[in-house]
């Protein structure tokens, strides 16, 4: 399974793909299950560049019935700043933002590693 995700141009929050759009909360994104279709998705996203930057596919575990990207970084991205349990998208709170603080997993996303590769 995978996500994409990226980095929005104007603020640098992290953001996630849905449906052709990005969205603020890693709970709202497109969970790929078809690498085709995830391929196709990250073409896509790459073509607006004015709106994110080096948009990327990540590996996803399954962690309390929800998704959760596998690697340490991409779980603290989808969380928001670890200064504070009440700063960024984890002070919202609910089953995902749970999910997201117990996954496990510490290997890097295939799809940031090639990113990091090419360049």
């Amino acid at each position: 399974m995978k996500a994409l995700t990226g980095n929005r141009l104007d603020d640098g929050e992290a953001v996630f793909w849905k449906d052709g759009r990005w969205v603020a909360r890693f709970v709202d994104a497109t969970i790929f299950d078809d690498e085709d279709r995830a391929t196709e998705a990250e073409a896509k996203a790459k073509s607006q560049l004015t709106v994110v930057v080096d948009p990327y596919l990540i590996d996803l575990i399954e962690s309390e019935g929800l998704w959760a990207p596998l690697s340490y970084r991409e779980r603290v991205r989808a969380l928001g700043p670890t200064n504070h349990p009440q700063h960024g998208k984890q002070a919202l709170g609910g089953e995902d933002i749970a999910a997201l603080q117990h996954a496990h997993g510490a290997a890097r996303s295939t799809g940031r590693v090639a990113l990091i590769k090419r360049k």
